[in-house]
C-alpha cells in the first residue's frame, strides 16, 4: 500500500471518529522528563491533528524537507490513532498479570492441601491504637516470643515447686494456690480469678491401714505381708475385704485375661497379680472385675524399666500410686459440677470399681510369685524379678483388706486471661496440673513451671504491642492426681458455654519424662498445625536440627512416630471426649522405657535432672517453645488452623476394619451402607468448606468469624447427641467409651466370628463376657454412630439450605 493511500485512509478514519479530548505528552523545556496533559479540543472536521509525543526517540527523514514533513504527519496521525489501543493493551496486560498472580497464589494454597488452613507467615498483625510498635508479622511475634521466653527461670521454678508438699486438699496446696494466684496477678493480665469445688476424694485411713495376709487351708488369716509404705494406695478402690487364690495376669489387659482362660487358668473368684504399664490402673481393675476377679494387686516389674546399670532405677521396695476410677472428675457427682454436693442425688459413677485394689512393691511381688504353682507363664510374660520362671498359678490364698475413706475436700482452680482483640469470646486454653502425690517433679512441677513462664512471656508481649485476636486462658488445675478432677469439674460446670467458646486446649502435664522421643497425644484436628510448629522448634538434644528432623531421623512417617491418641488419664481427654474441644498433650519420653519414678516418692527434681543427664532445662524450654508458638498461631491467625478434613481419614481407617465383616453382615441381612454414606457426606462437606475458604477474602472479618465458628465446633459435632451425658459422659464416637462409639461397634461385629465367648473386646466396652452377637444391639449401635456422623456432615455444611444429601 502506498504512503499516500495510507495517509488518506488515516484521515478518513479521523473524520469519522469523535475526538472530544486528546491526551498529549509534551516535553517540558530544560528537562528530559515528559508531562501528561489533558487538552480539550473542539473536534472540528479538518482541524490539524495534534502531535502525540512519547518519551522515546523517533528517527525518520530530515524534518526540514517536504518528504520529512509528510512522513512526520504520517507518524503523528498513526500515533494518535494507536494511542488508545496502546493504553488498552497496557491495561489488559496489567489486569492479566494481576489475575495470574492471584490465581497462582490461590493455586499454591490448593496445592498445599490440608496446610491451607495455616495462615501465611507474612500475614501482618495489626496492633491496637495504644501501641507504639509498627506492624507485627508472624516472624516478629515469633522472635518476640523467643526473646522474652529466654529471660525466664524455668529450672529454678521446677526445683522450688517440687519441694513443696501439695497433695490436693492439704494446707501446703492452699498456700501454693495463693502464691500462684499472686504470680498471675502481678502480670499484665486482664482477669485473674479462682473457683472452688467441693469434691469427694479418697484417702488411706491412718488408724486402719490397708493389709495383706496369707490365708491357710482353713481360710484363717496367716502371716501378714508387710506393705512397706502405707501412704501408697489406689484412690477410689472399693473398700472391704477380698479373699481368694492368687493368679498372675501379666498387665491385666482383656487379652491377657482371655489368654489365661484359654490356658485353663480361671480368674473368677481369685485375686490377680498384675504388672504396672500398658494400660491405666483403672483399666486393669475394670478388666479384672469384668472377668470375675475378687481383687487386684499392682506391682512395678523391673523388666518395664531401663536395664542400663548407669541409669537410675526404681527401688525394689517402692510401690506406685494410681487411682482406679474408670473416668475423670468427681465420681460421686458424675456429669454434674461439684460446686455443692448437697444439691444432687447420692449417685456414683459407673466407672467406680466394685472390687478392692492395692499397689505393692517389687519385693512383695517376688514373695507372691515364688508361691505360685500351675503352668509356666508365656515367655513374653516373664519379668526380671528374682523368680524363675514366672508361673500363672493359682497359688496360696490371700486376704486383702482396703480401708480407704472418702473425704469431702475443697479444691481450687486458678485462672488468668488475656482478652482477645477481635474474637474475645473465643478462648484458647492452656493448663497444667498443680497438685501431686509426693514430690511430683515430672508429674506436675514441670508443667506448672512452664505455665508460669508462658504467662510471664505473653504478658511481656502484650506490653510490647501484641494483641491476640482470640482470648488466651491460662489455668492451674487442682485434683489432677485423682483423675483430672479439677479440670473435669470446671468443664461440667461450664459445659453449655465452653463447647461454644473454647477453641483448643493445650495440656502441659507429663511434658518431660525423658528426652529421646517426642509424642503428641492429640485430636486429629491439630495434626497439621503440630507438624508446622515442629519444623520451627529446635531439638533440645540434637544441635542444628529441628524437632521435626529429630523425629523423622529414623522414620519417613512423622505422624506414625509422633501422634498418639489421647489417654483417659490426661486432662486433655475430658476436653475432647466429654466437652468436644480439640486438645493436645506433649511429652518427651525415654526411648523404649518408661520414666520409673512417676507417681512415687522418688519423683524428685534431682532424679529427673539426673535421668535427663542435665538436659532438663533445655527439654522444658523446648516444650515451652512448642506450646507457646502453638498458642500464637491459634490466637493470632485470622482463620483457625484446624484441619477439619482429617476426620474423613479417621472414619475411613475405622471403616476399613469393618469391611472384612461385610459378608458376615450381609448373610444376616445387615449392611454398613449408611455409615459409608455418612462418611461420604462428611468428606464432601469438608471439601465444600475448604473451597469456600479458598475463594474468600481474609480481610472480611464477618466471613472469617463465620468460618471460624464452623471450624472450631467440628470436634463437638462428633459428640453423640443421642446418649445422656450423665449416663455416658464420654460421648465422642471415636475417642469416647460406650455403645455409641465406633470402637464398640467394631468389637461387637468381631463377635460374628469369635462366637462371643469371653471376647476381650467385651471387657473393653464394659459388655459382659460370654454374650455373642446381638442383632438388635448392632442395629442400635449403627443408628447411633450413623446419625452422629451424618449430623457432623450436616453441621459442617453450614446453613440448612446448603445441605445436599438424601436421608
Amino acid at each position: 500500500m502506498s504512503m499516500e493511500r495510507l495517509w488518506g485512509l488515516l484521515q478518513r478514519t479521523q473524520r469519522l471518529s469523535p475526538r472530544p479530548s486528546q491526551t498529549i505528552y509534551k516535553r517540558v523545556e530544560g528537562t528530559q522528563q515528559w508531562r501528561l496533559e489533558e487538552e480539550e479540543e473542539d473536534g472540528e472536521e479538518g482541524a490539524e491533528p495534534a502531535a502525540h509525543f512519547c518519551p522515546m526517540e523517533l528517527r525518520g527523514p530530515d524534518l526540514g524537507s517536504r518528504a520529512g514533513r509528510q512522513n512526520l504527519g504520517l507518524w503523528a496521525a498513526t500515533g494518535r490513532k494507536a494511542a488508545p489501543y496502546l493504553v488498552l493493551t497496557a491495561l489488559l496486560i496489567f489486569t492479566g498479570a494481576f489475575l495470574l498472580g492471584y490465581v497462582a497464589f490461590r493455586g499454591s494454597c490448593q496445592a498445599c492441601g490440608d496446610d491451607v488452613l495455616v495462615v501465611s507467615e507474612d500475614v501482618n498483625y495489626e496492633p491496637g491504637p495504644d501501641s507504639h510498635q509498627g506492624t507485627l508479622y508472624w516472624s516478629d511475634l515469633q522472635a518476640m516470643f523467643l526473646r522474652f521466653l529466654g529471660e525466664g527461670r524455668l529450672e529454678d521454678t521446677i526445683r522450688q515447686t517440687s519441694l513443696r508438699k501439695r497433695m490436693a486438699g492439704s494446707a501446703g496446696m492452699a498456700a501454693l494456690a495463693q502464691d500462684i494466684r499472686g504470680a498471675l496477678s502481678s502480670q499484665k493480665l486482664d482477669h485473674v480469678w479462682m473457683d472452688t469445688h467441693y469434691v469427694g476424694l479418697q484417702f488411706p485411713d491412718p488408724a486402719h491401714p490397708n493389709t495383706l495376709h496369707w490365708v491357710d487351708a482353713a481360710d484363717k488369716l496367716g502371716e501378714p505381708l508387710p506393705l512397706e509404705d502405707h501412704d501408697v494406695y489406689c484412690p477410689y478402690s472399693a473398700t472391704g475385704n477380698a479373699t481368694g487364690e492368687l493368679v498372675y495376669a501379666h498387665y491385666g489387659r482383656p487379652e491377657d485375661l482371655q489368654d489365661l482362660r484359654a490356658r485353663g487358668v480361671e480368674t473368677a473368684g481369685r485375686l490377680l497379680l498384675v504388672r504396672l504399664g500398658e494400660i491405666s490402673f483403672a483399666q486393669k481393675v475394670a478388666s479384672a472385675q469384668d472377668f470375675g476377679a475378687r481383687g487386684v494387686l499392682i506391682y512395678p516389674d523391673p523388666a518395664d524399666f531401663s536395664q542400663d546399670p548407669h541409669k537410675l532405677s526404681l527401688s525394689s521396695h517402692r510401690a506406685v500410686y494410681g487411682h482406679v476410677h474408670l473416668g475423670t472428675g468427681d465420681p460421686y457427682t458424675p456429669g454434674f459440677p461439684s460446686f455443692n454436693q448437697t444439691q444432687f442425688p447420692p449417685v456414683q459413677s459407673s466407672g467406680l470399681p466394685n472390687i478392692p485394689a492395692q499397689p505393692i512393691s517389687a519385693d512383695i511381688a517376688s514373695l507372691l510369685l515364688r508361691k505360685l504353682q500351675g503352668p509356666v507363664a508365656p515367655q513374653e510374660w516373664q519379668g526380671h524379678l528374682p523368680v524363675s520362671p514366672y508361673r500363672l498359678g493359682p497359688g496360696p490364698g490371700l486376704h486383702l483388706g482396703v480401708n480407704n475413706h472418702r473425704v469431702s475436700t475443697p479444691i481450687s482452680n486458678i485462672f488468668g486471661c488475656i482478652e482477645g482483640r477481635s474474637e474475645p469470646d473465643h478462648y484458647v486454653v492452656i493448663g497444667a496440673q498443680r497438685d501431686a502425690w509426693g514430690p511430683g517433679a515430672a508429674k506436675s512441677a514441670v508443667g506448672t513451671a512452664i505455665l508460669l513462664e508462658l504467662v510471664r512471656t505473653f504478658s511481656s508481649m502484650v506490653s510490647n504491642g501484641f494483641q491476640p485476636r482470640r482470648s488466651l486462658l491460662f489455668i492451674s488445675w487442682d485434683g489432677g492426681d485423682f483423675g483430672s478432677v479439677g479440670s473435669t469439674e470446671w468443664l461440667e460446670g461450664y459445659l453449655s458455654v465452653l463447647h461454644l467458646k473454647a477453641v483448643v486446649y493445650v495440656s502441659l502435664d507429663n511434658a518431660v519424662l525423658g528426652d529421646d522421643k517426642f509424642h503428641a497425644k492429640t485430636s486429629p484436628l491439630l495434626i497439621s498445625l503440630i507438624e508446622n510448629i515442629l519444623k520451627q522448634v529446635d531439638s533440645p538434644n540434637r544441635s542444628g536440627q529441628t524437632l521435626f528432623e529429630q523425629v523423622t531421623l529414623n522414620s519417613h512417617s512423622w505422624d506414625a512416630e509422633v501422634i498418639r491418641p489421647l489417654p483417659m488419664d490426661s486432662s486433655a481427654y475430658s476436653f475432647t471426649a466429654f466437652a468436644g474441644v480439640p486438645a493436645v498433650e506433649f511429652s518427651f519420653m525415654e526411648d523404649g522405657q518408661a520414666y520409673p519414678f512417676l507417681h512415687t516418692k522418688d519423683d524428685t527434681y534431682e532424679n529427673l535432672h539426673t535421668m535427663l543427664r542435665g538436659r532438663l532445662p533445655a527439654v522444658a524450654q523446648a516444650v515451652a517453645q512448642l506450646a507457646g508458638q502453638l498458642l500464637i498461631r491459634l490466637s493470632h491467625d485470622h482463620l483457625l488452623p484446624l484441619d477439619f478434613g482429617r476426620y474423613g481419614d479417621v472414619v475411613l481407617r475405622h471403616i476399613s476394619s469393618l469391611n472384612e465383616f461385610s459378608g458376615d453382615l450381609k448373610a444376616r441381612g445387615l449392611t454398613l451402607q449408611w455409615v459409608y454414606s455418612a462418611r461420604g457426606d462428611y468428606i464432601r462437606a469438608a471439601e465444600k468448606l475448604r473451597k469456600e475458604i479458598y475463594s474468600s477474602e481474609e480481610s472480611d472479618e464477618r466471613l472469617m468469624r463465620m468460618y471460624n465458628v464452623r471450624i472450631m465446633r467440628v470436634e463437638f459435632y462428633f459428640l453423640s447427641q443421642y446418649v445422656s451425658p450423665a449416663d455416658s459422659p464420654f460421648r465422642h464416637i471415636f475417642l469416647g467409651r460406650g455403645d455409641h462409639t465406633l470402637g464398640a461397634l467394631l468389637e461387637h461385629v468381631r463377635l460374628l466370628r469369635s462366637g462371643g465367648s469371653g471376647d476381650p473386646g467385651a471387657a473393653a466396652s464394659r459388655m459382659a463376657p460370654g454374650l455373642g452377637f446381638q442383632e438388635s444391639r448392632f442395629r442400635r449401635q449403627l443408628a447411633l454412630l450413623t446419625w452422629t456422623l451424618q449430623g457432623a456432615a450436616n453441621a459442617l455444611s453450614g446453613d440448612v439450605w446448603n445441605i445436599d444429601n438424601n436421608f
